[in-house]
């Protein structure tokens, strides 16, 4: 069956592997590897018989990666990190090459390969990195938005890598070639800003409008080989022409919808791709060149850790965060197969060095998480042996911290209850990692300590232990649940109030035995019910009776039938049930002038006047002796049969 028969071959050990990467808790890249050495040409029973057919369909698979990158891009992404990762990560990028470099040369590369290995190392594992995140509870920390943001400006940077390290390593040619490839790509990018960006939305518009989701998904899988096999005839690279066409189409109405209709495509395809990477392991030369891939992997943990911790210090981060971004980013990305393939492509790289790079970059990630999960206990160490390094906190009362309220988060929910609580001289002081929001505390005077909160020795800073209550505002569950156990660590009894985003959230942590919990969708769904309801002519009791019995559904399994909650929930239900209605006097009606008690409105009507609004000012439950004016907003209270019979005498002449 030819390439048919190796497709399906490949496609069924993909499956196989990544199933026995999930099942060993790494990620799925990594099975598909391990399936490409079971099938490919080193194996004992060499299942592929064409390996070439693989590694062209392969090319797809690095074309979609890269597609899907421009669609997902986003300044905002990098916003909180910006100078970092849009400044410190070329730095960084720059001084690991020369790392890498110097390493090429022990092992006695020419200078040019010593260069690749350089930009292969430089790289990270997006992938590696957000499972190790997720799985160690530390995704939304301010160590996580920092490492996020790197990879996101490293995952950027091989796009230009991809066209320059061909051009630098063709040494005949020299700057003349590598100003010609820059050229190049300075012009396909002025065409697809002026061409691009008002010829393919049109298209999406027109493909759109036929509702047809077989043409869409078409349409974007042809954008984007489309547009890279251009710049492959342009004398660029496929894989930078689909970037591209991603970025173009990421500002568009449709980058949604498209980035969603393409992921599985690119995930099938992509698998193709690392298979096809697992392909070119020999396990026989791994075991050869042992000696080479230790020492290799030795020099990246030290020297590409000691580089990002460094450069995370040099911008302004302390405490764990230096220590958690070089543990975690010092591994080999999956880019760099994608970018050690382009090397292996022009000659620039050796199939021994390419190898090499591949043996240990599989290794490297395999081994993050334990390198990454030594973070905590190595930072306690440290701080053992060194100290407490001093915290930057403003407006702190010169008396210290007691029987206060700690605010973790100083978003908008956090702020608010921290303004708020100031107006009322309760003592609160907020905990927050976003340097931003940070100053806005400070602006707005409110009490706050700068760190993250997930950290034991932050909580201490803001005097956990000596705290009366805590307010955990972050709408993440995996940071909530860090910030609940560290708070427990230091004082178990502590009353903890934390925010869930869904009911499944707050049925989490309420197994987790929070015993207070906001859940904000909820009470905007709540309001929503209640503005839908009012517009539909349901009554205001009616309303208020359907919106309490929801809100008790929700909330009372979490505070019990006896609880302070439900006091107010109580409470808020009788005020509420008092219902009235707002009658104006009009000009001229036989109310005006009159006395209330002349009026006999009680008698009459059987409404009762609870209240008169007269230019501006409230006079609440009035006199008898009280005259009306025109134009006067009345309070009234009664059965709607009784407000209609009041309505009309303020309306007669």
């Amino acid at each position: 069956m030819g390439i048919a028969a190796d497709l399906a071959i490949v496609i069924v050990a993909g499956l196989v592997g990544g199933l026995i990467a999930q099942a060993l808790r790494q990620p799925l890249i990594l099975g598909y590897i391990l399936a490409g050495v079971l099938v490919g040409p080193h194996s004992i029973g060499r299942a592929v018989t064409n390996t070439h057919d693989i590694e062209l369909l392969a090319e797809i698979g690095v074309a979609l990666l890269l597609f899907a990158l421009g669609l997902e891009f986003s300044l905002k992404q990098l916003q909180p990190v910006r100078r970092i990762a849009l400044i410190g990560t070329p730095i960084q990028m720059v001084l690991t090459i020369l790392l890498g470099t110097a390493l090429g040369h022990l092992f006695g590369w020419p200078w040019t390969m010593s260069l690749w290995l350089g930009a292969l190392i430089a790289l990270s594992s997006t992938m590696v990195i957000l499972k190790t995140l997720m799985s160690q509870g530390r995704m939304g920390t301010l160590s996580s938005r920092v490492m996020i943001g790197v990879l996101i400006a490293q995952d950027l940077i091989v796009v230009p890598l991809m066209i320059l390290l061909p051009a630098l390593s063709d040494a005949e040619a020299g700057l003349h070639a590598l100003a010609a490839a820059t050229g190049k790509a300075v012009l396909f990018l002025g065409l697809m800003v002026v061409v691009g960006t008002r010829l393919l939305p049109r298209l999406m518009q027109v493909i759109a409008v036929r509702q047809s989701r077989e043409l869409f998904l078409l349409a974007i899988t042809a954008i984007g080989l489309g547009v890279g096999y251009a710049t492959y005839l342009f004398g660029l690279s496929f894989a930078f022409g689909a970037f591209v066409a991603g970025l173009v189409l990421s500002e568009s109405d449709y980058a949604h919808q498209a980035l969603s209709d393409i992921i599985p495509l690119r995930d099938v395809f992509g698998m193709l791709f690392f298979a096809s990477v697992g392909m070119l392991i020999d396990p026989r030369l791994l075991l050869a060149t042992a000696g080479q891939v230790v020492v290799l992997l030795l020099a990246i943990l030290v020297g590409k850790s000691l580089i990002l911790a460094g450069l995370a210090y040099g911008f302004g981060y302390r405490n764990v965060v230096p220590l958690a971004v070089g543990l975690g980013l010092w591994q080999i990305g999956e880019f760099a197969f994608v970018l050690g393939r382009v090397g292996l492509a022009s000659g620039a790289l050796s199939a021994e060095a390419f190898a090499l790079v591949l043996n240990a970059a599989v290794v490297s990630m395999v081994l993050t998480p334990a390198v990454s999960g030594l973070t905590g206990p190595i930072y306690a160490w440290w701080r053992r042996r060194s100290g407490r390094e001093p915290f930057q906190t403003i407006n702190l009362p010169a008396s210290g911290l007691h029987d206060h309220v700690v605010i973790v988060g100083g978003g908008r929910v956090g702020r608010f209850t921290a303004q708020f609580l100031q107006r009322l001289t309760l003592p609160a002081v907020l905990v927050e990692l976003d340097y931003r929001r940070f100053d806005q505390a400070r602006t707005a005077g409110i009490a706050a300590v700068f760190g993250d909160a997930t950290q034991e020795v932050v909580l201490e800073a803001v005097q956990v232990s000596r705290a009366r209550l805590v307010l955990v505002t972050v709408p993440i569950i995996s940071v909530t649940e860090a910030i609940i156990e560290q708070v427990r660590k230091i004082n178990p009894q502590m009353r903890i109030v934390a925010r869930a985003e869904g009911a499944e959230q707050l049925r989490h942590l309420q197994e987790r035995g929070l015993a207070e919990v906001v859940q904000p969708e909820l009470e905007a769904g709540l309001e929503m019910v209640r503005q839908s309801l009012l517009h539909m002519d349901y009554g205001v009791t009616e309303v208020h009776r359907l919106s309490t019995r929801l809100r008790q559904e929700m909330y009372g399994p979490l505070f019990g039938d006896g609880s302070d909650y439900q006091k107010l929930v109580q409470l808020g239900a009788a005020h509420q049930l008092f219902d009235f209605v707002w009658v104006e006097v009009a000009s001229g009606s036989v109310m005006e002038g009159r006395r209330i008690a002349d009026l006999a409105l009680r008698t009459r009507t059987g409404a009762t006047v609870v209240g008169i609004m007269r230019r501006g000012q409230m006079i609440a439950n009035p006199g008898p002796t009280e005259a009306l004016e025109a134009c006067d907003l009345l309070a009234i209270a009664g059965t709607a049969e009784q407000r209609r019979a009041i309505e009309a005498l303020a309306a007669r002449r």
